[in-house]
Protein backbone atom coordinates (compact mmCIF):
# COMPACT_ATOMS: atom_id res chain seq x y z
CA UNK A 1 0.00 0.00 0.00
CA UNK A 2 1.33 3.42 -0.95
CA UNK A 3 1.80 5.77 1.97
CA UNK A 4 2.18 9.49 1.38
CA UNK A 5 2.91 12.18 3.92
CA UNK A 6 0.08 14.63 4.55
CA UNK A 7 0.64 18.35 4.56
CA UNK A 8 -1.09 20.51 7.18
CA UNK A 9 -4.13 21.22 5.00
CA UNK A 10 -4.62 17.55 4.14
CA UNK A 11 -4.36 16.53 7.78
CA UNK A 12 -6.94 19.03 9.03
CA UNK A 13 -9.24 18.23 6.07
CA UNK A 14 -9.21 14.57 7.10
CA UNK A 15 -9.83 15.41 10.75
CA UNK A 16 -12.62 17.86 9.90
CA UNK A 17 -14.39 15.31 7.73
CA UNK A 18 -14.88 13.04 10.75
CA UNK A 19 -15.13 15.57 13.61
CA UNK A 20 -16.95 18.91 13.25
CA UNK A 21 -14.90 20.43 16.11
CA UNK A 22 -11.96 20.66 13.68
CA UNK A 23 -13.90 22.48 10.94
CA UNK A 24 -13.24 26.05 12.12
CA UNK A 25 -9.51 25.27 12.20
CA UNK A 26 -9.81 23.76 8.73
CA UNK A 27 -11.23 27.05 7.46
CA UNK A 28 -8.36 28.94 9.08
CA UNK A 29 -5.67 26.66 7.65
CA UNK A 30 -7.35 26.64 4.24
CA UNK A 31 -7.40 30.42 3.95
CA UNK A 32 -3.67 30.62 4.72
CA UNK A 33 -2.71 27.85 2.29
CA UNK A 34 -1.36 27.77 -1.24
CA UNK A 35 -3.18 25.35 -3.52
CA UNK A 36 -2.83 24.03 -7.06
CA UNK A 37 -5.33 24.16 -9.90
CA UNK A 38 -5.42 23.23 -13.56
CA UNK A 39 -5.03 26.21 -15.87
CA UNK A 40 -2.66 28.67 -17.51
CA UNK A 41 -1.70 32.30 -17.15
CA UNK A 42 -2.45 32.97 -20.80
CA UNK A 43 1.12 34.22 -21.18
CA UNK A 44 2.85 32.45 -24.05
CA UNK A 45 5.83 30.40 -22.97
CA UNK A 46 5.36 31.23 -19.30
CA UNK A 47 6.76 28.36 -17.24
CA UNK A 48 7.90 28.37 -13.62
CA UNK A 49 7.09 31.21 -11.25
CA UNK A 50 5.28 34.19 -12.77
CA UNK A 51 4.28 37.40 -11.01
CA UNK A 52 0.78 38.34 -12.11
CA UNK A 53 -0.17 42.00 -12.10
CA UNK A 54 -3.52 43.19 -10.74
CA UNK A 55 -6.19 42.63 -13.37
CA UNK A 56 -4.28 39.81 -15.09
CA UNK A 57 -6.49 37.13 -16.58
CA UNK A 58 -5.86 33.43 -16.09
CA UNK A 59 -7.57 30.45 -17.65
CA UNK A 60 -8.90 27.95 -15.12
CA UNK A 61 -10.02 24.46 -16.06
CA UNK A 62 -13.51 23.39 -15.05
CA UNK A 63 -14.70 19.83 -14.54
CA UNK A 64 -18.26 18.51 -14.57
CA UNK A 65 -20.06 17.06 -11.58
CA UNK A 66 -22.27 14.00 -11.89
CA UNK A 67 -25.30 16.21 -12.53
CA UNK A 68 -23.52 18.02 -15.37
CA UNK A 69 -22.96 21.29 -13.47
CA UNK A 70 -19.49 22.89 -13.66
CA UNK A 71 -17.03 22.85 -10.78
CA UNK A 72 -13.50 24.19 -10.40
CA UNK A 73 -11.18 21.51 -8.99
CA UNK A 74 -8.27 22.58 -6.81
CA UNK A 75 -5.72 20.55 -4.93
CA UNK A 76 -3.88 20.63 -1.62
CA UNK A 77 -0.54 19.63 -3.16
CA UNK A 78 1.07 19.06 -6.51
CA UNK A 79 1.23 15.35 -5.72
CA UNK A 80 -2.54 15.15 -5.17
CA UNK A 81 -3.12 17.07 -8.43
CA UNK A 82 -0.89 14.69 -10.38
CA UNK A 83 -2.75 11.67 -9.01
CA UNK A 84 -6.05 13.18 -10.16
CA UNK A 85 -5.22 13.54 -13.88
CA UNK A 86 -4.42 11.03 -16.61
CA UNK A 87 -2.19 13.16 -18.83
CA UNK A 88 0.21 16.06 -18.53
CA UNK A 89 -1.57 19.34 -17.81
CA UNK A 90 -0.60 22.92 -17.12
CA UNK A 91 -1.19 24.04 -13.57
CA UNK A 92 -1.13 27.12 -11.38
CA UNK A 93 -0.24 27.63 -7.72
CA UNK A 94 -2.27 30.29 -5.94
CA UNK A 95 -3.09 31.38 -2.39
CA UNK A 96 -6.57 30.10 -1.54
CA UNK A 97 -7.84 33.58 -0.72
CA UNK A 98 -6.77 34.81 -4.19
CA UNK A 99 -8.44 31.81 -5.84
CA UNK A 100 -11.70 32.42 -3.97
CA UNK A 101 -11.67 36.14 -4.75
CA UNK A 102 -11.23 35.63 -8.50
CA UNK A 103 -13.81 32.82 -8.78
CA UNK A 104 -16.65 34.26 -6.69
CA UNK A 105 -19.98 32.89 -7.83
CA UNK A 106 -18.49 29.56 -8.89
CA UNK A 107 -18.57 26.17 -7.16
CA UNK A 108 -15.16 24.76 -6.26
CA UNK A 109 -14.01 21.34 -5.04
CA UNK A 110 -10.89 20.63 -3.01
CA UNK A 111 -9.25 17.27 -3.84
CA UNK A 112 -12.25 15.88 -5.79
CA UNK A 113 -10.67 12.49 -6.52
CA UNK A 114 -9.13 11.86 -3.11
CA UNK A 115 -10.48 9.94 -0.12
CA UNK A 116 -11.13 13.27 1.60
CA UNK A 117 -12.44 16.25 -0.33
CA UNK A 118 -14.66 19.27 0.20
CA UNK A 119 -17.08 21.10 -2.09
CA UNK A 120 -17.50 24.86 -1.70
CA UNK A 121 -20.68 26.48 -3.01
CA UNK A 122 -20.70 30.25 -3.71
CA UNK A 123 -22.38 31.13 -0.42
CA UNK A 124 -19.70 29.27 1.57
CA UNK A 125 -16.92 31.02 -0.35
CA UNK A 126 -18.47 34.42 0.36
CA UNK A 127 -18.66 33.62 4.09
CA UNK A 128 -15.07 32.39 4.16
CA UNK A 129 -13.85 35.61 2.55
CA UNK A 130 -15.91 37.86 4.81
CA UNK A 131 -15.82 36.18 8.24
CA UNK A 132 -13.30 33.34 7.89
CA UNK A 133 -15.79 30.50 8.37
CA UNK A 134 -18.14 28.71 5.99
CA UNK A 135 -21.38 29.38 7.90
CA UNK A 136 -22.70 32.79 8.90
CA UNK A 137 -24.78 32.82 12.08
CA UNK A 138 -27.83 35.06 12.22
CA UNK A 139 -28.11 37.47 15.11
CA UNK A 140 -31.24 38.60 16.86
CA UNK A 141 -31.67 41.25 19.52
CA UNK A 142 -34.43 41.03 22.15
CA UNK A 143 -35.71 44.61 22.31
CA UNK A 144 -38.18 44.18 25.16
CA UNK A 145 -38.52 42.02 28.22
CA UNK A 146 -39.60 38.57 27.10
CA UNK A 147 -40.72 35.57 29.11
CA UNK A 148 -39.36 32.25 27.95
CA UNK A 149 -39.71 28.67 29.16
CA UNK A 150 -36.41 27.02 30.13
CA UNK A 151 -35.52 23.44 30.92
CA UNK A 152 -33.21 20.58 30.03
CA UNK A 153 -33.63 18.50 26.86
CA UNK A 154 -35.07 15.03 27.38
CA UNK A 155 -33.03 13.80 24.40
CA UNK A 156 -29.53 14.94 25.28
CA UNK A 157 -27.55 16.05 22.18
CA UNK A 158 -24.43 14.07 23.07
CA UNK A 159 -22.69 14.46 19.72
CA UNK A 160 -23.17 18.23 19.66
CA UNK A 161 -21.96 18.61 23.25
CA UNK A 162 -18.91 16.42 22.60
CA UNK A 163 -17.91 18.41 19.52
CA UNK A 164 -18.46 21.74 21.27
CA UNK A 165 -16.37 20.56 24.23
CA UNK A 166 -13.48 19.72 21.89
CA UNK A 167 -13.78 23.11 20.18
CA UNK A 168 -14.07 25.21 23.34
CA UNK A 169 -11.02 23.50 24.89
CA UNK A 170 -8.97 25.16 22.13
CA UNK A 171 -9.99 28.63 23.30
CA UNK A 172 -8.28 29.74 26.49
CA UNK A 173 -10.73 32.61 26.99
CA UNK A 174 -13.71 30.26 27.48
CA UNK A 175 -14.43 29.54 31.15
CA UNK A 176 -17.68 27.54 31.04
CA UNK A 177 -20.39 26.41 28.65
CA UNK A 178 -23.97 25.43 29.43
CA UNK A 179 -26.91 23.80 27.67
CA UNK A 180 -30.64 24.35 27.95
CA UNK A 181 -33.89 23.99 26.05
CA UNK A 182 -35.67 27.29 25.50
CA UNK A 183 -39.14 28.12 24.22
CA UNK A 184 -40.03 31.68 23.33
CA UNK A 185 -43.73 31.26 22.63
CA UNK A 186 -43.94 34.70 21.02
CA UNK A 187 -41.72 33.73 18.07
CA UNK A 188 -41.13 29.95 18.13
CA UNK A 189 -43.58 27.12 17.54
CA UNK A 190 -41.51 24.66 19.55
CA UNK A 191 -38.57 24.70 21.96
CA UNK A 192 -34.99 24.67 20.69
CA UNK A 193 -31.53 24.23 22.16
CA UNK A 194 -29.55 27.14 23.51
CA UNK A 195 -25.86 27.08 24.42
CA UNK A 196 -24.56 29.58 26.97
CA UNK A 197 -20.86 30.47 26.84
CA UNK A 198 -19.04 32.28 29.62
CA UNK A 199 -15.72 33.76 28.51
CA UNK A 200 -13.31 36.62 28.98
CA UNK A 201 -12.80 39.45 26.51
CA UNK A 202 -14.10 39.57 22.96
CA UNK A 203 -15.66 36.21 22.14
CA UNK A 204 -17.04 36.97 18.68
CA UNK A 205 -14.69 34.41 17.06
CA UNK A 206 -15.62 31.78 19.66
CA UNK A 207 -19.32 32.38 19.05
CA UNK A 208 -18.92 32.11 15.26
CA UNK A 209 -16.99 28.85 15.53
CA UNK A 210 -19.33 27.38 18.15
CA UNK A 211 -22.32 28.32 16.01
CA UNK A 212 -20.84 26.53 13.01
CA UNK A 213 -20.04 23.39 15.01
CA UNK A 214 -23.48 23.38 16.66
CA UNK A 215 -25.11 23.81 13.26
CA UNK A 216 -23.23 20.75 11.95
CA UNK A 217 -24.03 18.53 14.93
CA UNK A 218 -27.47 19.57 16.21
CA UNK A 219 -30.01 16.71 16.26
CA UNK A 220 -31.94 16.54 12.99
CA UNK A 221 -30.53 19.92 11.98
CA UNK A 222 -32.66 21.81 14.50
CA UNK A 223 -31.73 25.45 15.23
CA UNK A 224 -29.40 26.25 18.12
CA UNK A 225 -29.09 29.63 19.81
CA UNK A 226 -25.86 30.84 21.38
CA UNK A 227 -25.85 33.21 24.31
CA UNK A 228 -23.04 34.97 26.14
CA UNK A 229 -23.28 34.25 29.87
CA UNK A 230 -22.33 37.07 32.22
CA UNK A 231 -22.51 36.60 35.99
CA UNK A 232 -23.59 40.23 36.40
CA UNK A 233 -26.60 39.86 34.08
CA UNK A 234 -30.04 38.67 35.11
CA UNK A 235 -32.37 36.37 33.23
CA UNK A 236 -30.76 33.66 31.13
CA UNK A 237 -27.30 34.12 32.65
CA UNK A 238 -28.60 33.48 36.15
CA UNK A 239 -30.52 30.42 34.98
CA UNK A 240 -27.39 28.90 33.47
CA UNK A 241 -25.16 29.75 36.45
CA UNK A 242 -27.53 28.81 39.25
CA UNK A 243 -29.77 26.09 37.84
CA UNK A 244 -27.67 24.10 35.40
CA UNK A 245 -24.37 22.27 35.49
CA UNK A 246 -21.86 23.33 32.81
CA UNK A 247 -21.03 20.70 30.21
CA UNK A 248 -17.61 22.33 29.79
CA UNK A 249 -15.30 24.00 32.29
CA UNK A 250 -11.89 25.40 31.50
CA UNK A 251 -10.18 23.35 34.22
CA UNK A 252 -11.13 20.17 32.32
CA UNK A 253 -9.27 21.46 29.29
CA UNK A 254 -6.29 22.34 31.49
CA UNK A 255 -6.14 18.82 32.88
CA UNK A 256 -6.45 17.33 29.42
CA UNK A 257 -3.52 19.40 28.17
CA UNK A 258 -1.45 18.53 31.24
CA UNK A 259 -1.99 14.81 30.74
CA UNK A 260 -0.61 15.08 27.23
CA UNK A 261 2.38 17.11 28.34
CA UNK A 262 1.38 20.35 26.65
CA UNK A 263 1.21 22.34 29.87
CA UNK A 264 -1.53 24.15 31.71
CA UNK A 265 -4.14 26.31 29.99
Amino acid sequence: MEITEENKLEEILRLAADEPAHRPQFCEVLLSSQVFLLGTTGVSGADGEVDLEAGSKIQIQHWEKADGSPVIPFFSSLEVLQKSINSEESYLALPVRSLFEMTQGATLFLNPKSDYGKEFVPEEVAHLLSIGISQAPSQRVVKKETKVLLGQPSNYPSKMVDSLTQLLAKHGSVKKAYLALMHDTSVDEKPHLIVGIEADGDIEKVMREAGAVAGDTAPEGEPVDLYRVNENDSGLSQYFINQTKPFYEKKWGSKLKSWFGVGKA
